[in-house]
């Protein structure tokens, strides 16, 4: 345990005393101008301010599938190492930015309500909440720099400090007239591909405080400025700042006042009047997310007294007190929904206004294995799970039967639906090509609308993790019995038929694990370099002699023999090399020997993958009898065996990622697929 002053040494470290001050800078109106001058941006709409965050952060351009894709660095969360890293959803976040662009620019979204519409578990939170964070933290750079103010009172019944509640541009402040000037004056200056335009009025508050001050002094505007200090703001949803968060309640429970504010009964008294803006709380959702953001959680279930605020305040960018007039502000209102509420919005004509003023963006589930992935990587990985050794394949095998799920089937019936997810993920297959996947991809519109969440995966791995706690490693197996056995009381599964093909595509998965593992421990087995050296030579020298029509000299006996066709057609119908185009093979493999050879290059088997997979699988033959795998099963083993399966287990260990228990179990496993006389090719 340290000691208390090595604890406040640590907080003393981690405190910055010149960021602090920055942070907490305050000064007159002139010196606000200043700012402006020196820094334009710091007067950016809502939109511009979000839009400029999130590029902020870089981005970089790939293809895939033959398609422009943007990726944006901020989306990885690059604020808390990855916490709420978004994965494969590049598309509908480039359509997402590209609506925020829009905004900044003034094209006509700034008066919408961005929806994040997917099914449940599809991001869409974590979005909106990766988005918020990020504002909250560019708040605090120097680029991200945005003020308010606050009215300095010094006599009367309200003398003292206050500050703008709903946080406003100081430039509010300016005449209309006079603004317009200013900020064409501003505008010159700004590099931005945008333009500034400080639009709306002062809020009833600061109105009142502004009008009180200016007939004080008759109209003298600069006497008036001087009672105003500015303040650097910082926006935090905690202390509700700049981002808000409203969330439907149930019918009874409702009050819009949650959104627009409401009286200060006990101030009445004191102000005598409801409708003077100092007995008013200007606290609603909109007024404490002005200059940021307010997040709509799951917006189509408000009642219809919310949305009609909701209307006004995305296109008119005006919002109704009780008592008082309509009150301008600046944010970004993002909503979310799911698919069953967002289908009775389109069923409802009464509803027709609102649809109008919403740019939906669909946010669906993840189609790609490799993205899929990283998603539970990021959850059970060593760092988090300690104690237990999660086996190699575990996480892909439970992805791949997630994406498995949301996939259609294919209309091509040559293609299986496990085809169909490799070329997703990028694997190539004979006969398609980036625009046949671009056809599979566009017939198929819904999608990544159903199927299984990653919610649901993640509940069924840390199931596994948990249920014995003697387990000090967990396997695929146990994973997907977890998967298939949740199944039954899955609330989202509405039908036999969906239960019944969900339970046939983790036979799928079952089968696409025992080819891998199969694979791994056939080429454990084969790992041996020396013997496939030794393979290949012999191979080299007697494909030499057929094409060039020679004897080999057998370095036994001494004698020359012919071509040893039965060791050439041993290693070639590994890769299924049929008897008809065998000299095409040689006489490839010669040409590709000789090209090397004029370039002053050595040949090495492991640069001609069809020659390098052919030559392990011709020494898995010939070892896995010696090693007697199958012999595991019987537990009867003998000590040469014994060394030899020992060997074949640190490799797996080495090379694989497996541990002492894994490595065993996938022994026993594959030894006893071969047992039972599996011949199957992996």
């Amino acid at each position: 345990m340290m000691e208390p002053r090595q604890v406040y040494d640590l907080i003393e470290k981690s405190l910055e005393l010149e960021d602090y001050r920055d942070l907490n800078w305050s000064g007159s109106f002139d010196d606000y101008l200043r700012i402006v001058s020196e820094n334009p941006r710091v007067c950016r709409s809502a939109f511009q301010r979000l839009h400029d965050m999130i590029l902020s952060y870089g981005s970089s351009e790939y293809k895939y599938m033959k398609e422009k894709m943007t990726h944006y660095s901020f989306f990885e969360d690059p604020i808390d190492n990855g916490q709420d890293a978004i994965y494969g959803l590049d598309k509908p976040l480039m359509r997402l930015v590209g609506h925020i662009k829009a905004a900044a620019h003034g094209y006509g979204t700034e008066r919408r309500v961005l929806l994040l519409h997917g099914p449940v578990g599809s991001a869409k939170s974590t979005i909106t909440r990766l988005l918020k964070k990020g504002l909250a933290a560019y708040s605090r750079t120097p680029e991200g720099a945005l003020y308010s103010y606050r009215w300095k009172i010094s006599e009367g019944p309200d003398a003292g400090v206050h500050a703008c509640p709903m946080h406003e541009e100081p430039i509010h402040l300016v005449p209309l007239d006079s603004r317009e000037r200013l900020l064409a004056d501003v505008n010159e200056n700004l590099d931005a591909g945008y333009q500034l335009s400080v639009t709306g009025n002062l809020c009833p508050f600061c109105r009142y405080y502004y009008n009180r001050l200016l007939k004080e002094y008759q109209g003298d505007w600069s006497r008036m400025i001087g009672h105003i200090e500015v303040y650097r703001l910082i926006l935090s949803e905690e202390d509700r700042v700049g981002i808000g968060t409203f969330q439907p309640k149930d019918e009874k429970n409702q009050d819009s006042t949650e959104l627009t504010g409401d009286i200060n009964y006990r101030k009445i008294a004191e102000y005598g009047s409801d409708s003077d803006p100092r007995a008013f709380n200007f606290d609603g959702e909109f007024h404490i997310a002005n200059r940021g953001l307010l997040e709509f959680i799951e917006v189509l279930k408000l009642d219809v007294a919310f949305l009609y605020d909701l209307l006004g305040a995305s296109q008119e960018h005006c919002i109704k007190p009780k008592k008082f007039a309509q009150t301008d502000i600046d944010l970004v209102i993002l909503g979310h929904t799911n698919e069953p509420e967002y289908r009775k919005l389109q069923n409802n004509e009464l509803m027709e206004a609102f649809r109008d003023r919403t740019v939906k963006v669909d946010v669906p589930y993840i189609t790609t294995l490799s993205h899929e992935i990283q998603i539970y990587q990021r959850d059970f990985n060593r760092q988090k799970v300690r104690g237990k050794h999660i086996a190699p394949h575990t996480i892909e095998m439970a992805a791949m039967w997630a994406v498995l799920t949301r996939l259609e089937d294919p209309k091509n019936h040559q293609l299986t639906l496990l085809q169909k997810l490799k070329l997703y993920d990028g694997k190539t297959m004979p006969g398609f090509t980036e625009d046949n996947v671009k056809e599979l991809q566009n017939e198929a519109r819904r999608e990544g609308l159903d199927g299984i969440s990653p919610r649901y995966i993640q509940d069924k791995i840390s199931n596994a993790l948990v249920n014995d706690e003697n387990l000090h490693s967990i396997n695929p197996f146990m994973v997907l019995n977890e998967l298939e056995g949740g199944l039954k009381h899955h609330s989202l599964i509405t039908s036999e038929e969906q239960k019944k093909r969900y339970s046939d595509l983790l036979a799928v998965v079952k089968e696409e694990y025992e080819d891998i593992v199969k694979n791994e421990v056939q080429r454990a087995i084969s790992a041996d370099e020396e013997a496939i050296a030794k393979l290949c030579a012999n191979y080299i020298d007697n494909i030499k002699a057929y094409t060039q029509k020679e004897k080999v000299r057998n370095k036994y006996t001494g004698q020359e023999e012919e071509p040893d066709e039965r060791l050439m057609r041993s290693i070639e119908e590994k890769i299924e090399i049929p008897e008809s185009r065998k000299d095409d093979f040689r006489r490839e493999i010669m040409n590709y020997i000789g090209a090397l050879a004029v370039e002053g290059k050595h040949f090495d088997y492991k640069t001609n993958a069809r020659l390098q997979k052919a030559l392990e699988l011709k020494i898995f033959e010939d070892q896995k009898d010696t090693i007697k795998l199958t012999s595991l099963v019987s537990s009867v083993v003998d000590k040469e065996t014994q060394e030899k399966i020992d060997v074949v287990k640190q490799r797996l260990i080495k090379n694989f990622g497996y541990d002492e228990v894994s490595a065993t179990d996938i022994l026993n496993y594959v030894a006893s697929i071969f047992a039972r006389g599996d011949t199957k090719k992996a």
